[in-house]
């Protein structure tokens, strides 16, 4: 998988791929010290994930997190010196998977990207199946559309997906939403159930209702007040 990193110091350049690369030894590395130079890359190169520092010279960060959530389909962690809830806000805002703060550690760094280790032997094909869901979750996605996206048979699609992924198309999808509801439900206390349920791809509230507490045990509205209340 094609990686980035972007940060206007070199050391911490040299310092993240260093630490990921430890563990990620097939994934190949682009580098860049500015949002101008990221972008160039990202023409050049699939780019599956992408590290991004908040303070860059230039175009900050969040923006070019912005400009790249529109118009790829490229996963996104934030890398920031502060810890400031407002940033992180931000950012989850803007889609973006996660966050770790500098200077990096080790365990947090692999901790964030322990989601990856199984990513890291699938097929080119499957991956850019994940790409798709995890950018078109919201979405009525389907697995005709789905093949259609990659440019294969959506026969052969749903028994690669279920060999590679462990599970079939629409489990992982509704798991996929479910995680990103949870999410929702914690860090935007303003938006009402029924609009969650909307954001994250479901059909109707009710149905969204029944397999959050199947998967859970909980209401989404007895989850939120559980785990807002900590």
């Amino acid at each position: 998988m094609n990686i980035l990193l972007v940060d206007d110091e070199p050391i911490e350049l040299e310092q993240l791929e260093y630490l990921i690369q430890k563990k990620f030894l097939n994934w190949k590395f682009f580098k860049a010290q500015d949002a101008s130079q990221a972008l160039q890359i990202i023409k050049q190169h699939d780019i599956f994930l992408a590290f991004l520092d908040i303070q860059l010279p230039g175009k900050s960060g969040l923006d070019l997190a912005m400009e790249l959530s529109v118009k790829n389909d490229i996963d996104i962690i934030m890398v920031t010196a502060y810890q400031n809830f407002k940033y992180i806000q931000t950012s989850l805002r803007l889609g973006v998977i996660d966050y770790i703060t500098k200077p990096v550690i080790e365990e947090e760094l692999l901790s964030v990207l322990a989601r990856y280790e199984r990513i890291s032997s699938y097929s080119e094909q499957i991956v850019k199946a994940l790409q798709i869901i995890q950018k078109e979750y919201s979405e009525k996605l389907t697995l005709n559309y789905l093949a259609s996206k990659i440019h294969i048979n959506s026969a052969y699609l749903s028994r690669k997906f279920h060999e590679e992924v462990g599970m079939g198309f629409s489990e992982y999808l509704n798991e996929f939403r479910l995680k990103q509801a949870q999410k929702m439900l914690i860090e935007s206390p303003d938006l009402s159930i029924s609009a969650i349920s909307e954001k994250c791809g479901f059909n109707s509230q009710h149905y969204f209702s029944q397999i959050f507490r199947k998967m859970t045990g909980q209401s989404p509205r007895d989850y939120r007040l559980k785990e807002t209340s900590q």
